[in-house]
């Protein structure tokens, strides 16, 4: 397997800067993810990391190899990389065994070694019995394996996948994530996988690496990029979030936009403050700082999806979805909050604001 390193990496096409100092290591059997909007940088980090890109400055090192840095440069076939794309790429023309041979044949590789490699990772991605059929006699989940099997068949020390499930529908998507990560763990592979879908990267990562306008907005575990986000992009890209104008004062947080409703508040921030909410982290009370009238509900099912108005504001809230047959439209409702996020007022919400309008 390997670790990569990326050593202060930019990349401009002309004047326009899509990667700025990317600099960090993913470790051995790591499953990293590159999260972001598109045109953010992400596949351009991992086409660099392929060698399909050259950075404009900076250096990849795979396994304390240098492979882009300086004057010098090793080709994509020569870094021991599996890669899939967001397009199957399968050979219409070829059965799956030898879509998945294929990488071995162009190398000259006796056929017995082929045989026993080929039928190893088909039996890793549980098309064994598919060995035989066509591309076109295949679901669209089906291709995707045939594509992964086809990178991991050179036992390859870093797989690459580029939004390998976006053209997939909802159910497939599913149920790929979770096999992609389970032949990641089997295999013991280090995986750098590209993606704009939120939940593909909390479900799949070991660290999410968020980027946005080319720049590493925060990386770390999902589970503290989604609870302790650096700023108020990371807070409004992972996940769903409110935000609200307060004023943060005497260990409380004022909300003018809310009648001068009050929360308390421990934190070191004062004065002007924006505060975010994920809407599973407010809840219906017999007693709360925040009073409001249930204005509308959303039944999804397993959750119900409510939009409360405090004062001038519409507050999200969302419940489990037995709750549904105990709410009514126009009841006085009592709102507390089991966590929020508070961050300087520096005008980034406004700029977040204004890209979601």
């Amino acid at each position: 397997m390997a670790n990569v390193k990326i050593s202060h990496i930019t990349k401009s096409f002309g004047d326009n800067v899509v990667l700025k100092e990317f600099d960090d290591s993913f470790q051995d059997g790591e499953f990293i993810t590159l999260l972001g909007p598109s045109g953010c940088g992400k596949t351009t980090m991992l086409r660099i990391i392929a060698g399909f890109e050259k950075p404009t400055s900076g250096e990849v090192y795979i396994d304390g190899r240098l492979v882009s840095g300086g004057k010098t440069f090793v080709p994509p076939e020569k870094r021991s990389i599996g890669m899939v794309f967001q397009s199957y790429a399968v050979w219409p023309h070829m059965n799956v065994f030898d879509n998945v041979a294929y990488p071995l044949t162009i190398r000259k590789t006796p056929k017995a070694e082929i045989r026993a490699a080929v039928d190893r990772v088909l039996e890793i991605v549980h098309l064994s019995q598919y060995a035989g059929r066509f591309p076109n006699q295949l679901s669209g989940g089906q291709q995707q394996r045939v594509a992964l099997a086809r990178a991991l068949v050179a036992a390859p020390k870093l797989l690459l996948l580029d939004e390998p499930l976006s053209n997939l529908d909802a159910k497939l998507r599913e149920s790929m994530r979770f096999e992609i990560k389970e032949i990641q763990r089997r295999l013991g592979i280090t995986v750098v996988y590209v993606t704009h879908d939120q939940t593909e990267a909390m479900t799949m990562s070991d660290r999410i690496f968020l980027i946005n306008r080319g720049v590493v907005q925060q990386s770390g575990a999902p589970i503290e990029i989604y609870n302790r986000p650096a700023n108020q992009f990371v807070a409004d890209f992972l996940g769903k979030v409110d935000f609200f104008k307060g004023e943060a004062r005497d260990g409380s947080i004022v909300f003018p936009a809310m009648g001068g409703a009050a929360v308390p508040y421990d934190g070191d921030r004062r004065g002007k403050v924006d505060v975010a909410v994920r809407p599973e982290n407010i809840c219906f009370s017999e007693s709360g700082p925040l009073t409001g009238t249930l204005e509308t509900q959303y039944y999804l099912g397993d959750v119900d999806d409510c939009r409360v108005r405090v004062g001038d504001t519409l507050v999200r809230v969302i419940v489990n979805g037995h709750e549904y047959r105990n709410l009514k439209n126009g009841r006085q409702v009592t709102l507390a909050l089991r966590d929020m996020m508070v961050f300087e007022d520096d005008g980034m919400l406004e700029e977040l604001l204004q890209i979601r309008t």
